[in-house]
């Protein structure tokens, strides 16, 4: 399942979901959190923009991906778009498998491939003003280990 959404997403609602298929032996998720500091700088809050359609084709090809590498059985993937502040929920990433290292891997993969491959802009309100956000080096490293 892949939502790109503006609401907040309830974590237990989404875990039920992976919970659903009796053959899941493990369940692994990722909730990615608005931080307030990045960069040396004090965040005030995020701006996340996509573009539709593409953005959910891609984080599609990203789960399609995934599930070539690893036995998993279903994945899921809720991304926030809008304005959001410190400590808000921002992104959901779970996965199941029968075990857990399918589940673990996948899970890592699909969150490093989201950062990279995924066409969101990132906008962040800092007190020295609103600063866009690329990719970072680290992410990029990370996507490449795959």
């Amino acid at each position: 399942m892949i939502k790109v959404q503006l609401e907040d997403f309830d974590v237990g609602e989404e875990y039920q979901r992976l919970r659903e298929r009796a053959s899941a032996g493990a369940i692994v998720f990722f909730v990615g959190l608005v931080r307030d500091m990045n960069l040396d700088q004090q965040v005030k809050g995020l701006q996340l923009e996509h573009y539709p359609g593409m953005t959910e084709l891609q984080l599609e090809k990203i789960v399609a991906e995934a599930k070539t590498r690893w036995p998993i059985q279903d994945a899921s993937i809720v991304h926030r778009v809008g304005d959001l502040d410190v400590s808000d929920q921002i992104v959901f990433v779970g996965v199941n498998s029968a075990h857990r290292e399918a589940s673990f891997e996948a899970c890592h993969f699909i969150m490093d491939y989201l950062k990279t491959k995924a066409t969101f802009w990132k906008k962040e309100r800092t007190l020295g003003g609103d600063v866009w956000l690329d990719a970072r080096e680290s992410d990029l490293k990370a996507k490449d280990k795959w």
